[in-house]
């Protein structure tokens, strides 16, 4: 069944009215038919099995047929705090970390940046909303995760993300953590015994650049309670590498 996230003040008018791209996708891509079912979803854990009563040139009208909660988010939530990267693949990452199940995404600027400015990093943002929430579509998401503002790492490190408005504080702090090719003794398996997954587990993950962290800024996490963890003897990508750590931790969490 088709996906379709749309603003939950939608839902507040018989029928559900699209409009825009996803009126143009439903006639002219999708082709539906009167009386086909899709799936709205109101970004706030809520899908809406719904069917289309009319569809006009410019806006699809559905019917609420029934409302349950959206069963594929995971208790855990991570908040990715990624360096921006060149090319398409900071766009990669966010699809892909959708996919997996990140919480959050914060763009962020560090040392070794190849792509180091903030304003040019913001004037993507339009277009990494649309990625993330094409990616929350297809994979069936209940919420779309959020794209926060871009920030410095010396500004992302030292102020943790604070608690969404719909998730109650879950028991223990907050684990900080960064995978650093320099740490070769706590690994990441180690660094999460002590989460209580079952209540819901907060865990923010930091990853550098293509030409990865420098020992300063390392030393800095450290001095606000983000710990250095191994993913291993490889050395991975920096596209590669928060997904690797995103995918295990919801592996020990129970959510993969």
């Amino acid at each position: 069944m088709h996906r379709f996230f749309v603003s939950p003040q939608a839902f507040a008018s018989h029928p559900v009215i699209l409009t825009g791209d996803q009126a143009h996708q439903i006639r002219r891509v999708l082709r539906l038919r009167l009386g086909e079912r899709v799936t709205l979803m109101d970004g706030q854990g809520y899908a809406y099995e719904a069917a289309l009563i009319a569809l006009g040139e410019s806006d699809a009208r559905f019917q609420v047929v029934q409302r349950q909660p959206a069963p594929s988010e995971p208790r855990t939530r991570i908040t990715l705090y990624q360096a921006v990267l060149k090319g398409d693949n900071f766009a990669w990452v966010l699809q892909k970390g959708t996919e997996a199940g990140v919480s959050r995404f914060v763009p962020i600027v560090c040392e070794r940046n190849v792509v180091d400015d903030l304003d040019a990093v913001e004037g993507k943002r339009d277009r990494w909303q649309r990625i993330i929430q094409e990616a929350a579509e297809q994979c069936g998401r209940g919420r779309l995760p959020d794209l926060a503002a871009a920030e410095l790492f010396k500004q992302a490190i030292s102020a943790p993300s604070a608690v969404p408005s719909h998730a109650a504080e879950p028991e223990g702090k907050m684990l900080r953590l960064i995978p650093w090719e320099g740490e070769r003794s706590l690994r990441l398996r180690d660094a999460l015994a002590g989460c209580n997954f079952a209540a819901g587990a907060r865990i923010e993950v930091f990853v550098g650049p293509e030409g990865g962290l420098t020992e300063e800024e390392v030393a800095l996490a450290r001095r606000y309670g983000v710990q250095p963890v191994t993913l291993g003897p490889r050395i991975l990508r920096s596209e590669t590498a928060g997904l690797v750590a995103v995918a295990l931790i919801l592996y020990e969490a129970g959510d993969i």
